[in-house]
């Protein structure tokens, strides 16, 4: 709302400055916000009766349990369902050659790495929105804050918000949102993987214990060779146990430290998941719904009728100008799609001013509540 608000204010400033203009848009955008609230609250309800009974945080009474292939049906409804409410929040699909070089390549600053084992998954798909070039925000990065020589962050391609769903042959789907997210980072938003020691570290990790095992056989080996009178085969082998069982513990402590390090960046880089995501997505489109309403109609308000051709023509001129204004006010490239912007305005045209629309029941007026010691309730940004 408060970036619908902000919209509203900059369309306001160079579209409509007198009196009249500005308090036909904020009527306008109230319409808007009223057809949009609805229809997506619609979209809302019929997605969360798909996923409910496939929920793995549903708070109900235990029922009946799905066998596995009536759940994977369910959960195909659901990404069928999803996918419109993605598109209107603008994510885009990310190719196979895309997901495929993420799965393959690894970038020589992230120093915690995964292995996938891609045969465990049913399916696995990701969208993403608002891809920059430039250095990831700190809490959102992995492994950099390691060693003595700090090697300045590199600025990578990496997506403001990224939506998995994923599946997993024992598990359930898995929808989750992410933000701050590199495009070699894409494998360690999945479930079902293990942390893996990059060749450089295991590498360091091997001369290390080479020297030290050398320095300990030379000064302890030698005396219990000489005082003890052991035989050398024997000794040999327990000094090969004594280093397996420090190699083990080695790199047992290294894998754990990674662990707890990428849980850490997940634990920032994560927004919502299940059910949430839903909402925040629902919420998401409503947002860009209405932007691409106030959009088209301050842009065709001063476009002559005369000026106007086909709704083709008048669609690439809006898209053109939309994203010219965008990126002189946010200094980003951003897409706008003008064909859908136009369709938004169009279904809007037909019940402008009729707000609220005939029919809508009213709602009684409260009563008032008399208390004998009135107290005034906390104020709260969060309903």
């Amino acid at each position: 709302m408060r970036r619908r608000l902000n919209d509203s204010r900059a369309l306001a400033k160079e579209f409509h400055s007198s009196p009249a203009d500005k308090a036909a848009l904020e009527l306008f955008a109230a319409h808007v916000d009223f057809c949009t609230l609805f229809h997506y609250h619609h979209i809302l309800a019929r997605l969360q009766a798909l996923y409910d009974p496939i929920n793995p945080d549903r708070e109900t009474l235990d029922q009946p349990s799905l066998t596995d292939p009536q759940r994977l049906s369910n959960e195909q409804e659901v990404l069928q369902a999803l996918e419109p409410l993605l598109a209107q929040a603008n994510f885009s699909p990310l190719s196979e050659d895309a997901l495929a070089y993420a799965l393959v390549v690894h970038h020589p600053q992230d120093e915690v790495q995964v292995t996938v084992n891609l045969d465990q998954y049913i399916y696995m798909q990701f969208w993403a929105l608002g891809q920059r070039v430039g250095q990831i925000p700190r809490k959102s990065s992995v492994g950099s804050k390691r060693g003595f020589i700090r090697s300045p962050p590199a600025e990578r391609r990496y997506f403001k918000r990224v939506v998995l769903a994923a599946r997993t042959k024992r598990g359930h789907l898995v929808l989750k949102s992410f933000k701050d997210t590199p495009l070699e980072g894409l494998e360690q938003l999945l479930p079902e993987l293990k942390v893996r020691t990059p060749t450089l570290q295991r590498a360091l990790l091997n001369v290390t214990l080479f020297v030290s095992g050398v320095v300990f056989f030379v000064n302890v080996g030698m005396v219990v060779l000489s005082d003890l009178k052991m035989a050398t085969s024997l000794l040999l082998l327990l000094f090969a146990a004594f280093m397996g069982l420090r190699a083990s513990k080695m790199f047992g402590q290294r894998r754990s430290a990674q662990a707890l390090e990428l849980a850490h960046m997940l634990y920032y880089r994560s927004t919502s998941n299940n059910s949430e995501l839903l909402s925040a997505l629902a919420l998401r489109a409503q947002e860009e719904h209405a932007k691409e309403a106030l959009l088209a109609h301050s842009f065709l308000a001063r476009l002559p009728r005369t000026a106007r051709g086909a709704p083709e023509e008048t669609s690439l001129w809006l898209q053109s100008e939309v994203e010219n204004w965008l990126l002189a006010q946010s200094g980003c490239d951003v897409a706008f799609n003008g064909t859908r912007a136009l369709a938004h305005l169009q279904a809007l045209t037909p019940s402008l001013g009729m707000y609220p629309p005939p029919g809508f029941p009213k709602l009684d007026a409260l009563p008032a509540v008399i208390s004998e010691s009135p107290r005034s309730a906390p104020s709260s940004d969060k309903p």
